[in-house]
């Protein structure tokens, strides 16, 4: 499947990231492609070390494909990155791509021509892999149709953040990236949806996650259930989810954020594994 469809990537890049990484990475979303993007928007989120700044440079010469480097003097986090990119980007459709991640070939092939045709947001599922030994671990397939997209949402996020490609101005008219540490994907996603975004996810795992040491670290503590309250303080208020709804969400994501790391490993594993809604966090948090 083709399309002639222009469309733009968006890809930030902070201090944290590997320059190895970064350039696997950007391969895999030119060179590597079947449908090759028209542009890479890269943030350039904040001072870098020399080797990534090097990495980046070197990445921007010799570039198969227009990039667009946006570079701030700050690092201002995730969500108001992704504003300073969307706002650079020259194309109604744009993917996310992170910068630790890896592509497949045929990614854009199938997701862009399904934005094109009409869709506002298209995911697809993720498939793990283990950064030391280059290993393929758990795929996490979110809901697929709009039906079970809509319902799945009102607990979890229901597309895995960096395997999305969707219209500017769809995320536009939701807002855009609100400033909500570790959640603004899924606070976002709502948005969309409460707004009437037409949307679906792929089944196939078109994106490979790169799941290192501090992958489950990130997902608790009280620094992320903060941001859990804060979020679905956000839902219930917008009308997403109702006060029942949005006890059970503190309860059972919030008391996920407390657990040992240990234990957090094993549940989330096993709920992504069965991917039931109503029974983990899910999503891309």
């Amino acid at each position: 499947m083709t399309s002639s469809a222009d469309f733009s990537v968006l890809l930030p890049v902070y201090r944290g990231d590997h320059p190895d990484h970064l350039r696997e990475s950007f391969r895999s979303v030119t060179t590597e492609q079947d449908l090759v993007p028209s542009e890479v928007v890269v943030v350039r989120d904040g001072p870098v070390p020399p080797a990534l700044a090097a990495t980046l440079a070197e990445l921007v010469e010799g570039a198969p494909v227009a990039v667009v480097l946006v570079e701030l003097e700050e690092n201002v986090g995730l969500a108001r990155a992704l504003e300073h990119g969307l706002a650079a980007c020259a194309h109604e459709i744009v993917a996310r791509q992170d910068a630790d991640d890896v592509s497949r070939a045929d990614r854009f092939a199938v997701q862009v021509p399904l934005v094109a045709a009409g869709l506002d947001i298209v995911g697809s599922a993720i498939q793990e892999f283990d950064d030391a030994g280059d290993e393929d671990g758990l795929v996490r397939v979110p809901p697929l149709s709009q039906i079970d997209i809509n319902r799945a949402s009102r607990f979890q996020s229901p597309f895995n953040h960096p395997s999305v490609v969707y219209r500017r101005s769809a995320v536009e008219s939701a807002g855009g990236y609100e400033d909500l540490p570790l959640m603004e994907d899924y606070w976002l996603f709502a948005r969309m949806i409460a707004a009437g975004a037409r949307a679906q996810n792929v089944e196939e795992p078109l994106v490979r996650y790169r799941v290192g040491a501090g992958s489950y670290s990130r997902r608790g503590g009280t620094r992320l259930l903060r941001s859990e309250i804060e979020l679905q303080r956000r839902l219930r208020r917008l009308g997403f989810t109702t006060t029942a709804e949005e006890v059970r969400n503190v309860a059972v994501r919030g008391g996920y954020r407390l657990v040992p790391e240990g234990v957090r490993r094993v549940v989330y594993r096993r709920w992504r594994r069965h991917d039931d809604p109503s029974t983990g966090p899910g999503g891309d948090d």
